[in-house]
């Protein structure tokens, strides 16, 4: 699965970021993630590094997501891509391909770092959870999928005095995907256009 869409399917359930006390377990902040955010919006950062250490690609963009599945994570550097989850479908547009795939939404988040955030019974059990303690000031957890057919063999998430403020993604060719959140804003009000999507005109269009 592309890097950028593998990212995509972890955007639409939860990048909360209540603050949490220092001395907290990753997995402590974890539960106090999943539980206290309703919404949220803010900015990223991404970079994959290859097997080598070498940076090989590195983007920036917006999200923002409202609970349950609505979710909307914007590329905009080095290329335009939006990524947009509307409760029921998972619609990704590459503008300079002119060109939309769109998935069910339960097809898209099943096993992978979205259902994971997303927090509900059935999402927990696909995965092996673990307190990984603390590094570069901030407290890990790391989560394995049961199922290999989610794009990636772990995610690791950072929590910091800010709520969650990293996470890695190592795939099975060697390369890990960092991505690092600011001004993130918790609970926020956001429109609900937000979270809509249409093709748009002349687009290719691939999926249901």
């Amino acid at each position: 699965m592309p890097t950028r869409r593998a990212v995509a399917w972890l955007v639409g359930a939860v990048l909360a970021l209540q603050p949490l006390a220092v001395l907290a377990s990753s997995l402590d902040r974890f539960a106090q993630f999943l539980s206290t955010t309703q919404s949220a919006k803010g900015e990223f950062e991404q970079k994959v590094v290859d097997q080598g250490g070498r940076i090989v690609q590195q983007s920036r963009g917006t999200l923002a997501f409202k609970r349950p599945g609505k979710f909307r994570w914007t590329y905009v550097k080095p290329y335009a891509q939006i990524i947009v989850g509307d409760g029921t479908r998972v619609w990704i547009y590459d503008e300079d391909l002119r060109q939309v795939t769109v998935r069910r939404v339960d097809q898209a988040l099943t096993s992978t770092p979205a259902a994971l955030l997303a927090g509900n019974n059935e999402a927990m059990r696909a995965f092996r959870i673990s307190d990984e303690g603390e590094k570069d000031g901030l407290e890990w957890l790391e989560a394995v999928p049961r199922d290999k057919e989610g794009g990636f063999e772990r995610v690791r998430m950072g929590f910091g005095s800010g709520g969650l403020e990293a996470m890695e993604f190592y795939d099975s060719f060697g390369q890990i995907t960092l991505l690092r959140f600011t001004s993130l804003a918790r609970n926020p009000g956001l429109d609900p256009s937000t979270f809509r999507f249409s093709p748009p005109k002349g687009a290719d269009i691939v999926g249901e």
